[in-house]
């Protein structure tokens, strides 16, 4: 009689400390539509660059007016009419608060890892509530940016998702997060002075992983997305340095691949079977893992750019060895050298009883990921002593008393 190994433990998702909403049916409930709320102001980042010129002329201004107020924004990151020298004057701060009415206020910043992370809690227009996290790594800065105010996939491990949606993002109030983070690097403020790199630095990537489902809010992530690679009216960053993720909206996923924009595609899987991903994932009762998988695989078939999955790694779980087999067998399925592997350790929430993997089922998920040959890399995650980090970003009642005692910019 041969001995078995022992099964490793299964432990089932579930909220810990809040209730998941469920639909009529008592399944988790999915939002999609945006509730309705007052839209934020119309912004130069909102518009294309004749919309802008447009607009500028409806105010009795040049047309060439509508460059300078890009040069502003886009290259040195001010909305203050005061900077702007080289508008007239008279009316000067009526017009630049016209197309550059203020959109985000500061409420709080924290920082950590020696102030290479800063995580910025934002007040929107109407007292929402987003956050986004700037990090400086060896020869790059990112930014973690958020798409919508809260989120609407219910997902139990994530703490955004707690509180559901509260309403998508502009376009403009996206690009914001990333003007002011520039300004603040232009300023000096990240990290220590002595570590600082050359003048002009400023960030060179972007991950749509703060708040909400970007494709579930897609036009204007989108058009947020050609403002950040406009090199001629925008920010001008590379397009292959923008990641763009999503927890498999499957017909977005598709629209996505032909934008003809070549940004980086990430698939937040998290499990590669449907009976686990079902619990883990609500968005998976609309779209399988396989149905997920194919869309990934014509992202990178349409584009040429490789995909990234995304699998945060939660002890007794999902970090069961035979998951990575698994995971490695399904990748395969669907060619070689099209796919890489982000295992990332759980970032816990407050009052969660999950937590990280093991570091020895850790490098065993690895090891097995490796042997299918699936290039596989542990996400560096910072800013977990300032709840900063992948799935922590939430507004909590402390930000809410901040925000509540803070004027919105006017």
């Amino acid at each position: 009689m041969t001995s078995q190994t022992p099964r490793a433990p299964q432990v089932r998702p579930r909220t810990e400390g809040w209730t998941q909403k469920k639909d009529a049916e008592g399944r988790p409930l999915l939002q999609f539509a945006s509730p309705k709320r007052g839209k934020p102001p119309v912004h130069l980042a909102d518009l294309t660059h004749e919309q802008r010129v447009e607009k500028v002329t409806e105010l009795g201004l040049p047309a060439f007016r509508a460059a300078q107020l890009e040069k502003h924004y886009f290259t040195h990151f001010t909305h203050d009419a005061a900077d702007m020298t080289d508008l007239p004057a008279e009316g000067r701060a009526e017009f630049v608060h016209a197309l550059l009415p203020p959109l985000l206020t500061e409420v709080r910043r924290l920082q950590t890892d020696r102030g290479d992370t800063i995580k910025f809690l934002w007040k929107l227009h109407d007292g929402a509530l987003v956050e986004s996290v700037l990090m400086r790594y060896p020869g790059r800065i990112t930014l973690c940016v958020s798409s919508q105010a809260g989120c609407g996939m219910n997902c139990p491990f994530c703490a955004t998702g707690q509180a559901g949606l509260t309403r998508n993002m502009s376009a403009a109030e996206i690009v914001a997060q990333v003007v002011r983070a520039n300004r603040v690097i232009a300023d000096g403020e990240l990290g220590d002075p002595r570590h600082v790199g050359h003048d002009g630095e400023r960030v060179s990537n972007i991950v749509f992983m703060g708040m909400g489902e970007p494709l579930a809010n897609y036009a204007r992530v989108m058009q947020a997305v050609r403002v950040m690679t406009d090199k001629k009216h925008g920010i001008g960053m590379s397009a292959r340095g923008i990641t763009i993720s999503t927890v498999g909206l499957v017909p977005a996923i598709r629209k996505l691949s032909n934008e003809n924009i070549p940004v980086t595609f990430a698939l937040s899987l998290h499990a590669p079977d449907d009976e686990l991903r079902d619990e883990m994932i609500p968005i998976n009762s609309r779209w399988k893992v396989d149905e997920a998988l194919d869309a990934a695989r014509e992202y990178f078939e349409k584009t040429g750019r490789r995909v990234s999955i995304e699998y945060a790694l939660i002890k007794d779980m999902n970090d069961h060895g035979w998951r990575a087999d698994l995971l490695g067998e399904k990748l395969n399925a669907r060619g070689r050298g099209w796919v890489h592997v982000n295992p990332i350790p759980l970032n816990p929430t407050p009052g969660s009883v999950w937590t990280a993997s093991t570091q020895a089922a850790q490098d065993e998920f690895v090891r097995r990921l490796e042997a299918h040959g699936i290039p596989t890399t542990i996400r560096d995650t910072r800013g977990k002593d300032i709840d900063g980090a992948c799935g922590q970003l939430v507004a909590t009642e402390a930000d809410q008393e901040a925000a509540e005692a803070t004027p919105v910019e006017a």
